[in-house]
Formats: C-alpha cells, sequence, structure tokens
C-alpha cells in the first residue's frame, strides 16, 4: 500500500472540493458533488459557491431554492445542509437513522416519553402542511392538544423525526426570514425513498473528500456501522495508508495531485465541508490550529491560516482578515486581492474597505 503524506491528501481534498482552482460548473451538479453543503448559516453555501465556482451568480442558487429544486434540511450528522431535491429524497434513508439515534440522546426525547409518538408526528405533519411554520408556534399547536407536555420538546420531537425542510425566503440571497418548517413530500410532492444508499453515499464521499478512513467518513455523516460497509466495497477501492499507518480508501481513478501543487487563497465560510469532512483534520487544519467561530475561514496554501469577517454600514462595506501569523508581502497582496472579489460579490454597489490584521 502506498503512503500518503498529509500534504498530498491536502492537495488530493482540494482538487475534489474545486479549492485548487476555480471551476465552471453547474451549481446544482456541484451541490450534488459536494454531496451537500453545510448550511447552519443560511448564507454559507454562497460563500463556498462563490470560492469553488467561475463564474457564480448568486441569483442562480436562489433561483434553485425558490423553484424547490435545492432545499435546506436537516441531513448529515442531523444539521441543516443545502442539498438538491434529488439527493433529499434519494438519500434520507440513509441518513435519516442518524436524526432518530440524536433525538434519542437529548431532553426532547426524555420530555416525550411516554407519549404516542405516532400520533405526534401525526398532528404535527398535518400542521406543517397547512401552513409551514417556526418551531415555537409549532409546539403552541400541539400544546393544544397534549397541554400536559413541553411544547418545545414536541416541536423539536417533530422536527428530529419526520423529514423536514426549511421554506424560503430562508436560504434566499436576498431574502431574510424565520426558520419556517413544512414536510419533505408536501415540499417536493414526494416521498423520500424506502431504500438505503449507504454504500452511494461512501463512494460520493470518497469522489469529494477521499483519500479517507472509515473513521473520516463516520464522522462527516454521522452513519454508524461503516467498516462492513467498506469492507464489503474494498474490491472496488484502492487503499492507501497515512503518515500514522491508518488505512485510507479511495476510488481508484480519483485526482490526487502533486504534493507540491500551489494552492491558492480561499475565502470559505464558517461552516465548510472541507473543514468538517474528516475525523483527522490535520489535511486542513494543522495541529495546534482550531477554526475560528463566528467568522470565516481564510485558507492560504491549502491550510486554515486565519479568520475573515464582513461588516456593513450605510457608508461602506469591510472586511476584517485576521491571519494568525504574519503574511509574506506576496500573501498579503494575494489575501487583499481575493478579498476585493469577495466585497464585490457581497456588496457590488457600496464602496468597500479592506483592514488586514497584523498579528502580534
Amino acid at each position: 500500500m502506498d503512503r500518503l503524506s498529509t500534504r498530498a491528501l491536502s492537495r488530493a481534498t482540494l482538487r475534489r472540493q474545486f479549492l485548487l482552482e476555480r471551476v465552471e460548473k453547474d451549481v446544482s451538479e456541484t451541490i450534488e458533488h459536494l454531496v451537500g453543503m453545510q448550511a447552519q448559516n443560511p448564507l454559507d453555501p454562497y460563500y463556498g459557491l462563490w470560492a469553488r465556482l467561475e463564474p457564480f451568480d448568486p441569483a442562480s442558487l436562489s433561483k434553485l431554492i425558490e423553484e424547490r429544486k435545492a432545499v435546506r434540511t436537516a441531513f448529515l450528522r442531523a444539521t441543516i445542509h443545502l442539498v438538491t431535491a434529488n439527493d433529499c429524497l434519494g438519500l434520507d434513508a440513509a441518513v435519516r437513522p442518524v436524526s432518530r439515534r440524536t433525538f434519542r440522546s437529548t431532553s426532547f426525547s426524555r420530555d416525550t416519553a411516554g407519549m404516542d409518538i405516532e400520533q405526534l408526528l401525526a398532528l404535527g405533519r398535518q400542521l406543517l402542511e397547512a401552513e409551514p411554520m417556526g418551531r415555537a408556534q409549532l409546539g403552541k399547536l400541539l400544546a393544544e392538544r397534549w397541554p400536559e407536555r413541553d411544547p418545545a420538546s414536541m416541536a423539536y420531537a417533530v422536527s428530529y423525526l419526520l423529514p423536514l425542510v426549511q421554506v424560503p425566503p430562508r436560504g434566499l440571497w436576498s431574502g431574510k426570514g424565520a426558520a419556517k418548517w413544512t414536510t419533505v413530500q408536501h415540499w417536493l410532492g414526494a416521498k423520500p425513498g424506502p431504500k438505503s444508499a449507504i454504500e452511494s453515499l461512501v463512494l460520493r464521499y470518497l469522489a469529494a473528500f477521499g483519500p479517507a478512513s472509515v473513521s473520516d467518513i463516520r464522522v462527516w455523516s454521522g452513519v454508524t456501522g461503516l467498516a462492513e460497509v467498506v469492507e464489503r466495497l474494498r474490491p472496488r477501492l484502492r487503499v492507501f495508508t497515512d503518515e500514522s499507518g491508518r488505512d485510507l480508501f479511495d476510488l481508484p481513478e480519483a485526482p490526487r495531485p502533486d504534493p507540491d501543487t500551489p494552492a491558492p487563497v480561499r475565502f470559505l465560510p464558517e461552516y465548510d465541508n472541507v473543514l468538517l469532512g474528516h475525523a483527522d483534520r490535520s489535511r486542513v487544519i494543522e495541529p495546534g490550529a482550531r477554526p475560528p467561530g463566528w467568522a470565516g475561514n481564510l485558507l492560504h496554501d491549502g491550510f486554515l491560516r486565519g479568520s475573515w469577517k464582513i461588516a456593513t454600514t450605510k457608508q461602506v462595506t469591510t472586511i476584517t482578515i485576521t491571519p494568525f501569523a504574519r503574511l509574506s508581502k506576496e500573501t498579503a497582496d494575494e489575501v487583499q486581492l481575493e478579498a476585493s472579489h469577495l466585497l464585490r460579490l457581497v456588496a457590488p454597489d457600496s464602496p468597500h474597505e479592506i483592514q488586514l490584521a497584523i498579528p502580534g
């Protein structure tokens, strides 16, 4: 088995994530290639796609959401992702058990113990299909039927256990709105498929994130029992080892660029697939470095090198960039150039200002 260095893993993953160079690719096709995009922050997928595609128009993603071809839903690890309608329906059977398992570990599960859960879900479905609503409103309506129960816990039970989507304007580039939910079946006009697609999920993960270990796939997806799945797939895979001797699995023909391939500056959102897609994140986050909270992430030379934030006033839109360490002049120039492109995306008609902090 061939051994792959951390830098080799970095370049392989960046190439598959379209972060070594921007690609000219359809937005829907890109979302499917990435097996969904982190979307806890509604605008994060826009920043993530901008970092990967050339050209990218935010209106193209908003149109997909408005036309119900892409949806915001609890997906991998029971967290909010932006996925295509096809993946929402086709991969639900593979990821839904994670939501059920996660629910069982919460206080919401304890607070609804002893209830007829099927009755609760039936009423929740009826209410959400009659009118999309947030959990607070849903909880109040459920409490009219079960006044002795905690409203929030009942609402969360519905959102964990039923396949739901958040409806626009939540998630639109130019729209703002509270999270309101309805069922997948009501929004997309079809039920999620009953057949599990775990093997397909694993192969698609490797195409976008590999080479990777079983632990990497488990942390990314939240799905358990993956060692047996990978063993079944082993004859179709190529096996490497990392610098610690752990087995890494990959698609035989997947790209694995030269470790010395240059990696450009990229501004990624607070939550991005490439930062959260592995148990061992050293291929993107060097030991000792941690992603900053409540801020975007700055990549340079393929690794996390700092954070960024955008603030807008009536007078100016400002991006503040905070590197973890001092940058060379050449790198600082590259950072500022990429920042100027990002500002043109965010506020094309507003005066711009770039603030590059100097680490102490």
